[in-house]
């Protein structure tokens, strides 16, 4: 086997674990969400303020990854659809973990694909990775990390991460095989 098939299982093996990982488990959140500041798909400026008062999911992800990122931003897509058809508004945040490369044009591009309803889902990028680290680390609990060598893949959460209004993340949902009906039903009981 060559080294970068070994890396890209190797990659898999820990995405499979930390989404077993990844089941809703609300006991271990209730994580106030840290101060951030971002660009989004459309290149305005946003900051955690803006969802001041929303309920929103977020999820994390990057435009060239060759593993679960598809997935994820698929059932991120999916999500929306049954929200929109049974009538529950919420946002959706998706946080690029590669935003050197991940522009605004970029990333509104890729969401583009999975037919995303710009209104309700922003896509962003515009801060450092170190930045976008600690945001996922300290707030999500959720690791992040480049692969290290030559790849320019990254190792990432793969929850959908449920936030009230206040800005406190109160539960997290596996986004692989993601539980559309019950996301759906905890944040009409939100409202």
């Amino acid at each position: 086997m060559n080294r970068r098939l070994l890396q890209i299982i190797a990659i898999s093996v820990v995405l499979v674990v930390l989404s077993a990982c990844s089941t809703s488990n609300p006991s271990a959140l209730n994580q106030k969400l840290g101060e951030f500041t971002a660009v989004n798909q459309d290149g305005e400026t946003v900051t955690k303020a803006d969802f001041e008062g929303k309920i929103w999911v977020a999820s994390f992800f990057f435009t060239h990854c060759i593993t679960v990122c598809p997935s994820l931003t698929a059932n991120m897509a999916l999500l929306q659809q049954e929200a929109i058809q049974q009538g529950v508004d919420f946002e959706l945040v998706s946080f690029t973990v590669d935003p050197e490369k991940d522009k605004p044009e970029i990333i509104k591009a890729y969401l583009e694909k999975f037919d995303a309803d710009f209104s309700q889902w922003q896509a962003l990028t515009g801060y450092s990775f170190a930045e976008i680290q600690e945001l996922s680390q300290k707030s999500f609990k959720s690791p992040l990390q480049k692969e290290g060598g030559d790849s320019d893949q990254f190792i990432h959460g793969t929850s959908f991460y449920l936030i009230d209004r206040s800005g406190v993340i109160v539960d997290r949902f596996s986004g692989l095989d993601v539980p559309t009906d019950e996301i759906i039903s905890a944040v009409k009981k939100m409202k």
